[in-house]
């Protein structure tokens, strides 16, 4: 079994030390739920890799939303660079689910636009999964959704062994029962080609290798692994699996039956349409299910086949769907579920399963589908919480529910590596709050440092940064619209100082991570609500903790009591952290972090004015800039910078028409 090893220059220290031993001893004892509860910027990280290490047991990391997942998967693969650290997110680029509105007799399409480097992601870490013992899945909300059936998917499988006789014409429908596809002119991830007794095989779930296997006759004299870009030989192996292209894809037997039960549902469903005379809905289902049930039959696959996974599954009416906490049970081994941002991260997770609800439940009583549509869901709350056999919740300001679960398995992680305390604060009128926060942040940014700024509703924020920008402050809005890609651009424009303080509503508060900010101010904090809870006080307050200059205006006229408990968890902290860095001589000392190149695409500019003369260009040109260009995209995708990756997809596959 090969086992997890952390890299790492830097040990545990503060309180990572107690707070590793502790939970990990919880876990060991077999204990189910646990809590850790840490201040921003003690370390949290560096904790659950440690933590992880010590159990040796595969893990699953899931995060609210993407950005996080992002940045997690990156810091995981430079702790365990020798294990499997892999990435599951949505692999849409762009979703629009079906959907009917009665009143308007409107249907809406699903429209969706599928990122083919986060679909092979996914894949890698399902092989992963199923093929190795050091796995660490990184992932989003996703890993709720429905999957195939592990079981079934490591049926699909072929094993080749070089001496071993095979048919090739048996061996090659085998592919596309497995779900990949012939394709001799262009050869892309998911296809096979074939040359005379030689096969070659793009892994699905693969990047940067190709298969090649050399038959004389019927036996297998030789298996290559290729580069997948110029094609030369990179290794010899006496044997290689390879996995389904799809994890919803089944045998032939499982698809026969599968079949068969979508017809007796269907005729059920139409029997009731007809019973109660609603002839509209009986031939909508019935055209729609038909022409379903014809695409399945000749291709394997159609349009929504999700829909039908509970026939696909062998699952029953409202089983707890397959997800990719089933690939971790597969092996029947025990493993651990760390929920990071977790106040945040697990009622996003138990509000998922009632909007897709709903929504469904419209489309199958107006005949767009079939009962068992309703099957192809997330999980429930109640489903998910109970599923792991061991789950360790990460937060500053875990919510009651994560601490009533772990009862006593909690451990604290207040001090930092870096001996910084949590950051001052001050409570101010709001009366005057633009003013004084114009004074304050002159002075702030007169030293070289930025100021994050948080106003309550967006027209506020608007007024505000335009009034500043009349000041002659360097300001930016940063609002729900802007999408991750020109946030993280935003981001990283403000850490390099081309502007000095940044105003949003609710974005800067989980997982940010700006050394720079000497000053975060909380305009109107004594309006009690969502945007001004105690967790949000909490977590927003925290974005100052990286600066040992670190410090929060309040501007509050009443101390509500959200902003009574924040300030009492604050100086609770300061005062454990001050003992602590007295007792042990240490000097606080600022948190110094490099900018993530990922954050910058590269500048491409002369590979693009050499395509706009791609007309003109010999073909041995052409065919260089392609081997560039494919370069290039791997990357980025390898970054995850899946926007910059996407555009050189597409000046590929313009070269490749020519």
């Amino acid at each position: 079994m090969q086992k997890f090893i952390l890299e790492s220059k830097y040990n545990p220290s503060g309180d990572q030390p107690q707070a590793i031993e502790k939970l990990s001893e919880f876990i060991k004892q077999g204990s189910q739920y646990q809590t850790l509860i840490g201040v921003t910027g003690s370390g949290k990280t560096f904790s659950m890799a440690h933590i992880i290490e010590k159990l040796q047991m595969p893990t699953l990391i899931m995060t609210h939303n993407k950005t996080l997942a992002a940045q997690l998967f990156s810091e995981f693969k430079g702790f365990f660079p020798k294990n499997h650290v892999e990435y599951f997110i949505s692999h849409f680029d762009y979703y629009q689910p079906e959907a009917y509105i009665p009143r308007q007799d409107l249907f809406i399409e699903k429209d969706s636009k599928i990122n083919d480097e986060l679909e092979r992601l996914r894949l890698s870490a399902t092989t992963s999964l199923l093929a190795f013992d050091d796995t660490i899945v990184v992932a989003s909300v996703s890993a709720n959704y429905g999957l195939g059936n592990p079981s079934e998917y490591l049926e699909m499988i072929e094993s080749f062994e070089v001496g071993k006789s095979y048919n090739q014409k048996s061996l090659l429908l085998r592919l596309v029962d497995m779900g990949y596809k012939r394709n001799d002119a262009f050869f892309d991830r998911g296809d096979f080609r074939v040359n005379g007794e030689v096969i070659d095989i793009y892994p699905a779930y693969n990047e940067d290798e190709v298969v090649r296997l050399e038959f004389f006759g019927d036996e297998l004299e030789n298996i290559f692994i290729l580069d997948s870009i110029d094609k030369k030989n990179i290794d010899r192996k006496d044997t290689f699996v390879l996995y389904a292209a799809n994890p919803f894809i089944v045998g032939e037997n499982k698809l026969k039956s599968a079949i068969k039960s979508i017809e007796e549902e269907l005729a059920l469903r139409l029997e009731l349409y007809k019973k109660e005379n609603r002839m509209v809905e009986y031939e909508r289902l019935k055209s729609r299910v038909e022409f379903d049930l014809e695409m399945i039959s000749s291709t394997g696959i159609c349009k929504g086949i999700e829909n039908y996974a509970r026939h696909l599954t062998g699952k029953k009416e409202g089983e707890t769907p397959y997800s990719l906490l089933d690939y971790f049970e597969q092996k029947r081994k025990p493993y651990l579920l760390i929920v990071d941002e977790s106040h945040v991260s697990l009622p996003q997770f138990g509000g998922m399963y009632a909007g897709d609800r709903s929504r469904k439940e419209v489309l199958v009583e107006y005949g767009f589908r079939l009962p068992s549509a309703l099957d192809n869901r997330p999980l429930q709350y109640e489903e998910f919480i109970q599923k792991a056999p061991h789950f360790l919740f990460v937060s500053a300001t875990p919510a009651q529910k994560e601490l009533d679960l772990s009862k006593e398995h909690i451990a604290e992680q207040l001090i930092r590596p870096t001996g910084l305390l949590d950051p001052t604060y001050e409570i101010c009128s709001t009366d005057n709050q633009v003013e004084r926060l114009y004074d304050e942040a002159k002075r702030v940014i007169k030293n070289g440092d930025r100021v994050l700024v948080t106003a309550l509703t967006k027209k506020m924020a608007e007024e505000l940064t335009k009034y500043y920008l009349e000041l002659g402050l360097k300001v930016r809005y940063m609002h729900s619209e802007i999408d991750a890609i020109e946030r993280n651009q935003i981001i990283r424009e403000f850490r390099l100082g081309e502007f000095n303080m940044l105003v949003g509503i609710n974005l800067l508060r989980e997982g940010l991570d700006l050394p720079e900010v000497s000053l975060v101010a909380i305009l109107d904090a004594d309006k009690e609500g969502f945007l001004r809870s105690e967790t949000s006080l909490i977590q927003t307050m925290g974005r100052a903790a990286r600066n040992v200059r670190g410090h929060v205006l309040l501007f509050a006229n009443t101390i509500t009591p959200s902003l009574k408990r924040a300030m009492e968890v604050t100086d609770y902290r300061r005062e454990r952290q001050e003992r602590f860095n007295k007792e042990n001589n240490i000097t606080p000392k600022g948190v110094v972090r490099k900018l993530d190149e990922n954050l910058k695409n590269q500048d491409l500019g002369m590979l693009y004015e050499r395509a706009k003369k791609k007309e003109k260009m010999p073909k041995e040109e052409r065919a260089k800039l392609v081997k560039e260009l494919t370069k290039q995209m791997h990357e980025a995708a390898k970054r995850l910078d899946f926007e910059e990756a996407a555009r050189l997809r597409d000046e590929i596959a313009r070269f490749r028409n020519l």
